[in-house]
């Protein structure tokens, strides 16, 4: 976690004066996308729908490092979730 409190200050840098914690770390879609690749050097693993407005995305960075991020319909983006050690698990094939 060496990376993340840092990386939370930076990211929410721009966003911080005059909002509260929860919506420092939110940012236009577009924005926030490159923040993750630009700065964090971090591409986008996987994706999945979670209501027909919102999409979590799991980014991760070349160490393992992890963010996710809510994407909304709006075109806001937050990070809901930051960790370290990314592993993938494998899962076990259908057999039919």
């Amino acid at each position: 976690m060496r990376v993340i409190l840092p990386l939370l200050l930076i990211l929410a840098a721009p966003a911080y004066a005059g909002s509260s914690f929860s919506d420092a770390i939110c940012f236009e879609t577009q924005a926030m996308k490159q923040k993750l690749t630009r700065q964090m050097g971090a591409t986008q693993r996987a994706m999945g729908l979670r209501s027909p407005d919102e999409v979590l995305e799991v980014w991760i960075d070349g160490e393992g490092e992890w963010t996710m991020v809510m994407t909304y319909a709006s075109g806001r983006s937050c990070i809901v979730a930051m960790g370290e050690h990314w592993s993938e698990a494998a899962l076990p094939q259908d057999p039919a």
